[in-house]
């Protein structure tokens, strides 16, 4: 966590003369760095971006703590975005020498960095926009002066010096990223003179300095966002963009909406949704006195910026609910005599009410003219209101116009619409004073309207080549690998007890049969080490096999999977792999393509993981204890063998844990931001199966009727979560695995319960950022689930609670307690570890399809409640 970044001093900069003397070496540095390739410049890029991923929550940490202002989980968004996210944009981006080269009309385009960035960073954002900007930087073969904010210096220093030693550490010439350590209006002033262009971000003051310099300067208006719903705008999906994007970062992204305005005839609807969602309306004297707090002398406080809706309301001598999402004022007036009508860079909202759609737009015209020229502004319609369409676009003088959109999220690009450029500086045009008018990245010219409307990502369905299922399947279909494949050479990796129990001896007669030879790898720990899988490496490498046959429980296919992936690709650095993503298809590290050396097969012996048709692997570092679920459809087997044979042994320990962990997998699946209409199926299937024949399979390990249905039931479910993924409640299960040692089922099972409670709120803290999920609605997914599974009830609100009665029961029948310290682990160890466990469950992969974005303090209470057997609750708010 940061480790050395804090503590590696440098010369400090306190003078202007001692401010020239490092620009004249920085500008040798970028002289040198102006002659490398685009192979070099890219490289550099990756490492500057895997590097400052890694870093994103300390970074965040770092920012809150410094500053006091936002939400430390959002800014972990942020500081992920501002690498993952540009670092995926551009990657492909030419940006050296030649970029384009058209013969037939004899045009090229050439590349030439302009020289010294001039960086001015703002409080509000201090460690993700220096992210953005030295990366861009990079790219570009600038070199980058940072001039931080001085209540923000120490954040925006240590994401400046990640990103810098990481760069140098892949072969930038030193001192191409700098900082002014104590910055200083003179010593600001006396950067933007001499760089050869500044990047700036903040204030309208600083901004028109910045254009005030002699120099050129890509500056950024402030934000005075209007939104608009119209009467043929979907409520819900308008009501919940607006609380999930004016809360995240408690408000302080400047294209936030500021004010609201609604069509008279769904006004009072979209009222009551804001109202459920936990915002608070502001009543007589309320009003005036946050109007009074929030803006002073026409400025906004300083004190109210990035705080909390119950925190400003404190300030301000209201009392609300501790749970207040934002204060809303419902007002009339736009003109700058009211307060409201200000950017106020808070969770606070000015709430119209208009009688026609050209009222919306003349109010929401106005708004933009007195604070947010060129900025952004949000329309909520149906899309086939084509002449409203283009009559808002036409009144806007704004340069994001966003529709049916987050404007935090939409206006920064990349989340809601993937045609608009990520970034973290956004350009107002003329309009807003600015030489830019896009999002800063690419040079802009001319102004540029983008038009944004909402869209849902392309999702999908991967599978193995070929799945085979039934009792006694396996000896058959283990023939193609000769007479469909042509394999000659076979590894059998499982674990101890299965090779010594005779397991692999059937394949290995198969083997012989068709002339394969065979190897056999066994030293697979029951919760997979790197360190078992490195050795086995070893002897693949050694071997040279044309096929893996990966045998056992979850362990041996993981471990399998990994050393598949080294054994293929021995350049492969298992900290980048490991590295997680928001979305799979923006990640930073890309995995080599699989199975050029090797076929992979998959056979399972248990009823759970379902791992032998997923494209995960959990792997545990023993030298660190930290488990790492590895994601990547590279990783898919190519072949998967459910054959019931291999699991009429299993010991009634085994059938309750790795039933506990299908049914999670369907349940969670089922729930996640990404489920579809393809996994759903399979989710609801399996998790019917698991009700009806786990308790058999339990009572009567012989049933082998049971014992085929759970086998289907868990594959099935390996098929539903390996697209459309999981959700907290495994993620905060590998932690009670890797510090706690509670096997994997039986964590997920004791947690199950009040996931479920947690995950239906229908006013979360903060909800799910994937777009087809556009508002709370996980307690009917639930509801939905259980009827299917046949529970029955007078009400939605009794068949969800005869859905958990449901699930206790099948627990409590296979034997699973209902606390965590009931299965002996020690209080104050438990304690101890609290902190760190609620912070990996967070950052583990599996988080990020959760329907409900979990707060670690959130995830601290789970924790408690599950360890105390503190009664469930719905965790509201």
């Amino acid at each position: 966590m940061l480790e050395g970044i804090m503590s590696k001093a440098l010369p400090l900069i306190q003078s202007v003369d001692e401010l020239t003397s490092r620009l004249a070496a920085m500008r040798k540095a970028q002289e040198k760095f102006a002659t490398f390739t685009q192979e070099q410049v890219d490289k550099i890029f990756y490492a500057a971006s895997l590097a400052a991923n890694k870093q994103r929550i300390p970074l965040a940490k770092l920012a809150v703590e410094e500053t006091g202002m936002g939400v430390m989980e959002d800014k972990v968004i942020k500081n992920h975005y501002a690498s993952e996210y540009i670092y995926n944009k551009y990657k492909d981006m030419k940006t050296c020498g030649v970029i384009k080269d058209d013969p037939a009309f004899g045009y090229k385009e050439v590349a030439e960095p302009l020289g010294i960035v001039a960086a001015v960073i703002p409080t509000t954002n201090p460690t993700s926009t220096a992210i953005f900007k030295a990366l861009i930087c990079l790219k570009t073969r600038n070199a980058i002066m940072i001039s931080p904010h001085p209540r923000a210096k120490e954040a925006t220093i240590a994401a400046a010096r990640v990103v810098r030693e990481a760069a140098e550490k892949a072969g930038a010439p030193k001192g191409l990223i700098d900082w002014i350590d104590r910055p200083s209006l003179e010593l600001t002033n006396a950067l933007m003179r001499t760089a050869d262009i500044i990047l700036a971000t903040g204030g309208p003051g600083m901004v028109a300095a910045a254009y005030s310099s002699g120099k050129p300067a890509l500056g950024v208006g402030a934000g005075n966002t209007p939104a608009i719903i119209d009467s043929t705008a979907d409520i819900k999906l308008a009501v919940n963009s607006i609380i999930h994007s004016k809360t995240f970062d408690n408000g302080m992204i400047c294209a936030s909406e500021q004010s609201v305005t609604i069509l008279a005839d769904v006004y009072d609807e979209a009222c009551v949704e804001f109202a459920h969602r936990g915002c608070y309306f502001l009543q007589g004297e309320e009003l005036d006195r946050v109007r009074k707090t929030v803006i002073i002398n026409g400025a906004v406080n300083a004190k109210i910026v990035g705080q909390s809706a119950y925190k400003i309301a404190q300030l301000a001598g209201v009392e609300v609910p501790r749970s207040t999402k934002i204060l809303i004022g419902e007002v009339t007036s736009v003109d700058p005599s009211e307060e409201m009508a200000h950017e106020k860079l808070s969770p606070v909202l000015a709430m119209y009410k208009a009688k026609t759609f050209d009222e919306a737009l003349a109010k929401a015209e106005r708004l933009v003219a007195d604070g947010g020229y060129g900025h952004t502004s949000s329309l909520f319609i149906n899309v086939n209101e084509e002449e409203k369409l283009e009559k808002h676009r036409n009144a806007m003088k704004t340069c994001r116009i966003l529709i049916n959109t987050p404007a935090s999220q939409g206006g920064i690009g990349d989340l809601y619409n993937f045609m608009m450029p990520p970034s973290l500086t956004l350009g107002c045009g003329s309009w807003g004073g600015n030489s830019v008018s896009g999002n800063v990245g690419p040079q802009h010219l001319l102004n540029i309207k983008s038009v944004a409307e909402r869209r849902e990502n392309m999702l999908w369905l991967r599978t193995p080549e070929k799945v085979y299922f039934k009792k006694g399947c396996m000896p058959v279909a283990l023939r193609e690998l000769k007479e469909v494949y042509g394999k000659s050479r076979a590894f059998i990796v499982t674990d101890q007890f299965l090779y010594k129990s005779g397991f692999t001896k059937t394949i290995e007669n198969t083997l012989d049969e068709l002339g394969i030879i065979h190897t056999s790898f066994w030293s697979i720990s029951p919760d997979p080490k790197l360190q078992d899988a490195i050795k086995g490496t070893e002897q693949l490498r050694a071997f040279e096999p044309d096929c893996i046959i990966a045998i056992g429980g979850g362990s041996a296919m993981d471990a399998a999977k990994i050393m598949w992936s080294m054994y293929e690709h021995p350049e492969q650095n298992f900290e980048d792999m490991s590295v997680d993503f928001m979305d799979i298809r923006k990640r930073i590290y890309t995995f080599p393509k699989l199975g050029t050396k090797a076929f992979f097969v998959a056979i399972p012996t248990s009823s759970g993981t379902g791992s032998e048709v997923t494209p995960f692997a959990i792997i545990t570092d023993a030298e660190t204890g930290v488990k790492w679920p590895i994601t990547d459809y590279e990783l898919m087997p190519n072949m998967a063998i459910i054959d019931t044979d291999n699991m009429m042994t299993q010991p009634k320990s085994l059938t309750a844990a790795s039933g506990l962990d299908a049914l999670t997998h369907c349940i969670e699946s089922f729930v996640s931001v990404m489920a579809s209409d393809y996994t759903e199926g399979l989710s609801l299937r399996g998790m019917k199966l698991i009700f009806e024949y786990l308790p058999r399979a339990y009572d009567n390990p012989n049933d082998v009727e049971a014992r085929d249905h759970m086998a289907n039931a868990s594959c099935m479910a390996g098929l539903a979560f390996a697209n459309a993924f999981l959700g907290v409640n495994h993620s905060m299960a590998h932690k009670l695995g890797a510090f706690h040692h509670i096997p994997h089922g039986l964590a997920l099972a004791v947690l199950e319960p009040r996931i479920i409670r947690y995950n239906a709120a229908q006013r979360p803290a903060k909800m799910g950022t994937f777009p087809q999920y556009d508002h709370p609605k996980t307690f009917e997914r639930y509801v939905e689930a259980a009827r299917f599974c046949g529970v029955m009830g007078a009400d939605d609100n009794e068949v969800f609670e005869n859905f958990i009665a449901k699930i206790y029961d099948l627990c409590d029948h296979v034997g699973v307690k209902r606390t965590i310290a009931e299965y002996n682990v020690d209080e104050q160890y438990f304690l101890d570890t609290l902190d760190d466990m609620s912070e990996q469950s967070f950052n583990d992969q599996c988080t990020a399809a959760n329907p409900r974005y979990p707060l670690i303090e959130e995830i601290k209470s789970l924790f408690m409640d599950a360890y105390y057997g503190r009664p469930a609750t719905t965790y509201e708010d």
